[in-house]
């Protein structure tokens, strides 16, 4: 009996020693893919700059130099089909970069355009972590946000300066020194984890473009008293043009709603806006909300994200949806979701997407 327990407890440290010995193997295993999925994307966005040159580019032409920019594109942070084909949403993809860039918004993408996308996503502008200087070819100081992309950790300047600016007046609190620290990169993260992008806490033109649309936003003329059209049915749909239709079938208020919404649906965001006031030069994510539900008889006055919590009634509502928690909320009127977040995507607070509401306490109007 003792002779086989030994035996068993020799066999347990073979197994021991093995597992030593795998378990780092593994682990060895899984950084070398990393490293190596690594190296291959460094490796084609190198070789998407050579074959893109410098010659421009434009709406209709089509072949390996414009698979090549739609690849720089989409490694700048924006999602581009890789068809080789120059048309009207790669027109689209290169006029984002070019706001965050700081160059005309031409969709045309010229030499300045071409050089300023490949320092975009070479890693150039991190080497230069002091002095806020523009490491692209052009020789001139990062005066603006988007003269250096991307931004990271332990980069300083005026351009860094700019960037805590935007994030301060979205909502998310920065510290405004210049200095891209441990604290600006929360900020950061919690900038894209809302927004729903990836959570890197560096800041690449697509982020750039989206925290630009999100507090500068575009205005609109429309007013709150605008009647909403209808379409058949239950569910609302998003025009063309990012505004709400709503269904014929709807309570007045939920049409009444959706006319409110209409009205500012392309207003910039402003952290506080609404909130002082009903007519506001913009919104942020809880005065949006307000501002509709007030349109609609169901709100007197503004509230902050935290107390729509325990606002109305507990659950979905047949027509309107209200997600909330301490730090953002947005609403879902017959089917469609009217959120701050998203506005660069689309240019409208109405999104036909829906986004995860996991942390959300979940209410609605009374009656509806």
């Amino acid at each position: 009996m003792l002779s086989f327990r030994s035996s068993l407890v020799g066999v347990a440290a073979t197994f021991a020693a093995a597992a030593t010995l795998f378990v780092p193997a593994l682990a060895e295993a899984d950084t070398t893919a990393v490293s190596t999925s690594t190296t291959t994307t460094a490796a084609a966005t190198t070789a998407a700059a050579k074959q893109v040159g410098t010659k421009t580019l434009r709406k209709g032409m089509r072949g390996t130099r414009v698979k090549a920019l739609q690849a720089l594109l989409t490694s700048a942070g924006f999602k581009t089909a890789s068809d080789g084909q120059f048309g009207s949403s790669t027109v689209a993809v290169v006029k984002r970069f070019q706001r965050a860039a700081n160059l005309k918004a031409s969709g045309v993408a010229d030499a300045k355009t071409l050089i300023a996308l490949k320092a975009a996503t070479d890693g150039s502008a991190a080497s230069n972590t002091s002095g806020g200087y523009d490491v692209r070819a052009t020789g001139t100081s990062s005066h603006h946000l988007g003269d250096r992309i991307p931004l990271r950790k332990g980069m300083s300047g005026h351009d860094v300066k700019i960037l805590q600016d935007y994030l301060e007046r979205a909502g998310f609190d920065t510290s405004v020194d210049g200095e891209y620290g441990t604290g600006t990169v929360k900020s950061v993260k919690l900038f894209e984890t809302d927004q729903q992008v990836a959570t890197d806490g560096v800041i690449d033109a697509a982020d750039i473009d989206l925290l630009r649309s999100l507090v500068d936003g575009e205005d609109t003329t429309a007013g709150a008293s605008t009647p909403a059209a209808t379409t058949p049915g239950s569910k609302a749909t998003v025009g063309a043009d990012g505004l709400a239709v709503a269904p014929a079938d709807a309570p007045d208020a939920v049409k009444q709603f959706i006319a409110a919404g209409n009205a500012i649906a392309k207003k910039p965001y402003i952290y506080g806006g609404g909130h002082g006031k009903w007519e506001d030069k913009g919104y942020d994510c809880s005065g949006s909300v307000s501002y509709g539900l007030h349109a609609a008889g169901l709100l007197d006055a503004p509230l902050p994200s935290g107390n729509f919590m325990s606002w109305g009634e507990k659950g979905p509502g047949q027509w309107i949806t209200l997600y909330a928690k301490g730090s953002h909320m947005y609403a879902v009127v017959a089917g469609i979701r009217f959120d701050t977040s998203g506005r660069a995507e689309d240019g409208s607070r109405w999104h036909t997407s829906s986004r995860s509401s996991s942390g959300y306490t979940v209410v609605h109007p009374p009656g509806l």
